[in-house]
């Protein structure tokens, strides 16, 4: 489903978030206030307009709150990008993203009403992290403090040729699995009777301290 996006700052993060929304097919508005900035993107994002963020005039002649989305991502500058954040909000914007550049930054933005506060950097570096140290796990979501889903691949022949009953894994390991991607075939809701294979792919979901002992098993650790 297509859907309305509006990015405020055309740096690192934010252009590269407008291309990768172009490439899915998206509408998206790309908003900086540099003219050579904007002058880059004229071609790739569907408007692309220069605009001083923390001119409230201005966002309003953009009619930013009929947008799906609306993403602040304004670098270094915390003031614009705080400033911006509480205009946007006033003039009734649905739902607005802010990138923060540290935890007392993000505080703010969260305190003034941004209905998202991300920090890529920092959720990068905690992704990075998780693969390091858990290899086998190829991709790795935060749900909450205490829930994550994971991909995992199994490499310990002790968890192979057994049905996901056998296993236990939901008793023992207090994890569901809700998909597994083998070498011929992608099995949505699989059920219980279905044979893990070496080098399958399981997609559980569970307390994240359940899910890294999990990942340290089937890897024979």
């Amino acid at each position: 489903m297509t859907k309305t996006y509006a990015i405020i700052g055309l740096g690192r993060f934010g252009s590269s978030l407008l291309e990768s929304l172009m490439a899915s097919g998206q509408e998206v508005l790309a908003i900086d206030s540099s003219q050579e900035v904007v002058q880059d993107y004229m071609d790739i994002a569907t408007h692309a307009v220069i605009a001083d963020a923390q001119d409230e005039d201005a966002l309003r002649d953009l009619d930013l709150p009929s947008f799906d989305h609306v993403i602040v991502a304004i670098g270094h500058n915390q003031q614009a990008s705080i400033l911006t954040t509480v205009l946007l909000k006033d003039m009734g914007c649905r739902h607005v993203v802010a990138k923060a550049e540290n935890n007392l930054h993000a505080r703010i933005l969260q305190k003034i009403g941004a209905d998202q506060v991300i920090r890529p950097e920092h959720e990068m570096a905690i992704q990075l992290a998780e693969k390091l140290v858990t290899p086998n796990i190829l991709n790795y979501i935060t749900l909450s403090d205490e829930y994550s889903l994971a991909e995992v691949k199994i490499t310990d022949f002790k968890f192979v040729n057994k049905s996901i009953s056998e296993l236990n894994i939901r008793s023992d390991y207090g994890l569901n699995v809700i998909a597994v991607k083998s070498h011929h075939e992608f099995v949505a809701a699989p059920e219980s009777s279905y044979i893990i294979n070496i080098g399958d792919v399981l997609t559980i979901i569970g307390e994240s301290k359940n899910v890294k002992k999990f990942e340290a098993l089937v890897s024979g650790k």
